[in-house]
């Protein structure tokens, strides 16, 4: 499951991974303060990536666009913030410096903020999602 997100993030959220003791709180609540995080830093293309069933590395991928170096550093360093403050999550960090793909952990959701360049050239989406989720997605951006 994919779904591209309004700014009011009306997708589902997640429901708890079988036989992983997470609850759907959990994995609900740190889905929200990823995609408020992402909203207030003004990233694009917002598309979140259900794994469960798919990957044990966590339950959901989330993947935006910064429109620079400058403003994925700054969007990924401010979610890494957020998370730290208001759920006492301590996420990794990778890509920072760099400023073209930042990999963020945090544990039951993996973030990935891209350059748009990069991220096309990447194409991570298609990796994870099936062909009618891909053609899905392709019609909203239209």
């Amino acid at each position: 499951m994919s779904e591209r997100l309004d700014a009011d993030h009306s997708a589902p959220d997640p429901a708890p991974a079988a036989g992983t003791g997470r609850t759907e709180t959990d994995s609900a609540t740190l889905r929200r303060l990823i995609l408020t995080s992402l909203e207030d830093d003004k990233a694009e293309d917002v598309v979140a990536i259900d794994l469960r069933g798919k990957s044990e590395m966590a339950d959901t991928m989330i993947i935006a666009s910064g429109r620079s170096s400058r403003q994925v550093g700054a969007i990924a360093e401010h979610l890494v913030d957020t998370l730290k403050a208001e759920a006492g999550i301590l996420c990794r960090m990778e890509g920072k410096d760099q400023g073209d793909w930042v990999l963020i952990d945090c544990g039951d959701a993996v973030v990935h903020v891209f350059r748009p360049e990069v991220r096309e050239f990447y194409q991570l989406e298609k990796m994870w999602l099936s062909v009618d989720e891909q053609v899905k997605r392709t019609g909203q951006q239209d």
